[in-house]
């Protein structure tokens, strides 16, 4: 079992990995982009909606695919899509090419995405133990470096389209690569559990309530996140009057904290659970982002930052984890519904700010989200029903027969 794991971890690592990198080898290029199709930052806001509703949609229709073919098939398909992609909105010349381009970028994304999650939650199974929160912070690791590569070939003057279409080629390479590492649908001595179908004709249509509860979770804390992503730098500038430099520390602070959080997550949940992992994470980011709707001063709201990103950091690994192993028959397909909403919810955050500061004082809007956390840490309980959210691992869980029995399983490497 050993040697069939260790592979299919760090095969998913590096789908992890090429996921961040292509996203943020997109990011670094956006102002290259927008200079290119002549659209304002308007114009380009709500194209970047189209980003958002194509990975919905891939979210949506690789879910059901990741059930019916397997990991080994999809995964490696919606990362070549999402490479292949990543080069269509350099080639924009206006609106309307940059908004198909994005559409079809953010649909092999969202594909990527849930596929990628779904056969984490797999491994995670045969591991028995928490691993998911290393693989969200190794996407996180792919984003840091693509920000040191993109800037480093901006530098030397090299055309968007060059680059990018140099590194979707390599992103295509490591697709195919990484592929015979990853899990087999059914492997061999995994339990089944009822098919959907076996449960009855209404469970198949039927969003469980616990996965709908799971998908608000991940709405809320992901909305969250996003105004972390969107609002810390303007934050700083604009409320407590720090310079350009100094405000690009607010989010370095909290994406550094929110990767540093995730490599250590795993552990933290194997010990205490996920439940405890969500609820004391949440009350944590609402305290840290507390002290910077009401700090005065600059290195405090630093922290703040910092203590936010380090409580959200292993909260939506825990919702993902959970999603898949509530039904090991139907991962892909819960995994995509708790990652759809969540991910409109992160597009919403920066959306739903914006209006308040007409309102209010652009810190004070952030009371909503740490209104929203501590809403998530009363319902983090939903995790700890169900299969896989016990604190025993959600892989342990998934070598229980029907009868509650445990049955052998070969120890995690």
């Amino acid at each position: 079992m050993e040697k069939v794991l260790r592979p299919a971890r760090l095969a998913t690592f590096a789908y992890f990995a090429l996921n961040g990198f292509l996203m943020g080898m997109w990011v670094v290029h956006i102002p290259v982009v927008e200079d290119r199709t002549g659209v304002g930052h308007a114009v380009l806001g709500w194209l970047l909606l189209l980003l958002g509703g194509g990975a919905f949609a891939g979210m949506r229709l690789t879910g059901p695919l990741a059930d019916r073919l397997g990991a080994r098939t999809v995964v490696p398909a919606g990362a070549a899509l999402c490479s292949a992609a990543l080069v269509l909105p350099a080639l924009a010349t206006d609106a309307w090419t940059l908004g198909a381009a994005l559409l079809l970028f953010g649909f092999g994304n969202g594909c990527l995405d849930v596929a990628m999650n779904a056969h984490a939650v797999q491994v995670e199974r045969g591991y028995r133990r928490p691993v998911m929160s290393a693989f969200h912070a190794v996407f996180s690791v792919g984003g840091v470096l693509a920000a040191l590569v993109g800037a480093r070939t901006l530098s030397w003057g090299w055309s968007a389209p060059a680059t990018l279409a140099g590194v979707g080629a390599l992103g295509l390479l490591a697709a195919v690569l990484a592929a015979p590492a990853l899990l087999p649908r059914e492997p061999a001595g995994e339990p089944r559990e009822a098919t959907a179908a076996e449960k009855g004709p209404r469970a198949r249509r039927a969003t469980p309530p616990r996965i709908r509860t799971l998908a608000v979770l991940a709405l809320m804390l992901m909305l969250s996140e996003g105004v972390a992503n969107d609002w810390s730098v303007l934050a700083m500038r604009d409320v407590l009057g720090a310079s350009e430099a100094t405000a690009a520390l607010a989010y370095g602070a909290f994406a550094t904290a929110m990767t540093a959080g995730r490599l250590l997550a795993d552990p933290v949940a194997a010990r205490f659970g996920p439940v405890a992992v969500v609820r004391h994470g949440s009350v944590l980011a609402a305290a840290g982002l507390t002290a910077v709707v009401l700090s005065p001063w600059i290195p405090l709201a630093l922290v703040g930052w910092a203590v936010f990103g380090a409580g959200l950091s292993g909260c939506v690994p825990q919702l993902f984890s959970a999603a898949g192993h509530a039904d090991p028959e139907a991962a892909g397909v819960n995994v995509s519904r708790v990652a759809g909403l969540g991910y409109l919810g992160m597009l919403a955050g920066p959306a739903v700010i914006g209006p308040l500061t007409h309102l209010v004082p652009l810190n004070t809007a952030f009371l909503l989200p740490v209104a929203l956390c501590a809403a998530a840490a009363c319902a983090a309980g939903a995790l700890g029903t169900g299969h896989g959210t016990s604190r025993e691992s959600g892989a342990e869980e998934a070598v229980r027969g029907d009868d509650g029995a445990a049955r052998s399983a070969p120890p995690a490497p």
